[in-house]
């Protein structure tokens, strides 16, 4: 499944699509430019349990890396996943 990440000038999502419906969603809100809160995920009751939650993480772990920007996780989700596993904590902020 792809992950496709998504931004406007203040919002902005990592999410997967299955026959053009998404089944998973990351959402964050960019705060200034060095600085993404994540905020929301969701994923289709019928996907749960699949892994997709945390791949949508770690797609955002990367732009992060990438972009030299910190993640703040206000979502009990990605929180909780940050809590778990220190080899993504480096983007914590």
């Amino acid at each position: 499944m792809e992950i496709k990440i998504e931004q406007n000038q203040s919002k902005g999502a990592a999410y997967i699509e299955e026959n053009a419906k998404r089944i998973a969603e990351m959402t964050y809100s960019v705060a200034g430019t060095h600085l993404m809160i994540i905020d929301h995920t969701e994923i289709d009751d019928s996907h749960r349990g699949k892994g997709l939650g945390k791949n949508l993480l770690m797609a955002l772990v990367e732009k992060a890396r990438k972009e030299e920007i910190k993640i703040i996780p206000l979502c009990p989700f990605a929180k909780s996943v940050f809590d778990k596993d220190e080899s993504i904590q480096d983007v914590l902020k």
